[in-house]
């Protein structure tokens, strides 16, 4: 290296053939789920810059970061969401599809819909976003929508049930319904407050080159 060290790690574990849950099964009508809320790790990530910025400019200066301890910790402390399986299994819910929100909102539906062969339609309004969120957003001149859509390295899970779950789930702390699984044809899209229909589009990162 030429940066200094670096430290990569890789868990490996095991789960019965009839847990697993996969990108490519979700089915049209599903409803799509995420949990905790969306936006955070990116909002931490540009409070970070910034003061690296400040830092850079004058090292006398020190960081101003109080009260920014939730969001900051949403980006340097990540933590993988097994307490949401354990509550999906207690409730026998099965998900129909799952991924991990690294790349961004936005991106990951995109993984699942290819996959799977259908479309989707988010809504604005349902996207879980924190206060904290919404204040960090204000302070960059940014939307929150924006940073949920495609800051990444929230790690939350997005997952698709059906719709007969519903029940089950609906009062659960945590987890939100944010849309539902289309035909392919109808394509990707998120309605936006005022009722106009956007077509999603994945800004994040995208480890896969997609044609």
């Amino acid at each position: 290296s030429l940066h200094g060290l670096y430290i990569s790690v890789t868990a490996v574990g095991e789960v019965s053939k009839e847990s697993v849950v996969y990108r490519n099964t979700a089915g049209k009508g599903d409803l799509i789920c995420v949990t905790g809320d969306l936006g955070a790790a990116y909002m931490g990530l540009l409070i970070l810059e910034r003061e690296k910025q400040a830092f850079k400019a004058d090292p006398n200066l020190q960081p101003d970061l109080e009260g920014e301890e939730y969001i900051i910790g949403r980006q340097l402390k990540p933590e993988a969401r097994l307490d949401i399986l354990k509550v999906l299994d207690g409730i026998k819910v099965k998900p129909t599809a799952m991924i991990d929100i690294s790349d961004g909102l936005a991106s990951d539906i995109m993984h699942i819909c290819m996959d799977s062969g259908l479309g989707c339609r988010l809504f604005e309004d349902k996207l879980p976003v924190s206060q904290k969120v919404m204040k960090a957003a204000m302070q960059f001149e940014i939307s929150s929508t924006t940073a949920a859509l495609n800051g990444g390295d929230d790690y939350e899970l997005l997952f698709t049930i059906a719709q007969k779950d519903h029940e089950k789930l609906k009062d659960v702390m945590g987890i939100s319904v944010i849309g539902h699984m289309t035909e392919k044809q109808e394509g990707m899209s998120i309605v936006a407050d005022n009722g106009e229909q956007i077509e999603l589009k994945a800004q994040g990162w995208d480890g896969l080159k997609r044609e």
